[in-house]
């Protein structure tokens, strides 16, 4: 059996309490086109659509610093826009449709030659947050129960 190189992943189960834009959508620079005074865009190599950027932040309060902060690469025919930003809010709430993940060995914060394994995320497209119940997302916010809390209260 071959293993794809990309998973496919519910949004929920990846990022089960949500995530942050920060910043804009950016385009993805080909560093092996680009040159000092001539940015070119990266694309797709399996669907020839340009490739654009987000930096976003994990609402999970269980990550670490190396692993909060995360660049989501978005595969479009356009460029995707983001949704509006809450009155108030310094940073705009987002889900990714088409989500998928591609693991990877990472260089060690500390920089001390051990590998760790990290994440490359996917998307087709950017959207505001669907409301739904925490059973549906995964996310075990205040009050949600899991099965295994049902049987044991």
């Amino acid at each position: 059996m071959a293993m794809p190189r990309r998973i496919s992943i519910p949004f929920g189960e990846a990022f089960p309490y949500g995530v942050f834009a920060v910043g804009e959508v950016e385009v993805m620079r080909d560093f092996e086109k680009s040159s000092r005074d001539r940015e070119v865009q990266a694309y797709d190599e399996d669907s020839g659509d340009p490739i654009w950027t987000l930096d976003v932040i994990d609402a999970d309060p269980a990550a670490t610093k190396a692993t909060r902060s995360l660049a989501i690469r978005i595969v479009a025919k356009h460029k995707p826009v983001l949704p509006e930003a809450p009155i108030g809010q310094p940073f705009t709430p987002v889900e990714f449709e088409g989500l998928s993940a591609s693991p990877y060995v990472a260089d060690s914060p500390m920089g001390n030659g051990k590998g760790r394994l990290a994440w490359s995320f996917r998307a087709s497209g950017v959207v505001a947050p669907k409301p739904a119940s925490a059973a549906s997302t995964g996310a075990r916010g205040a009050g949600s129960k899991t099965a295994k809390d049902e049987a044991t209260a």
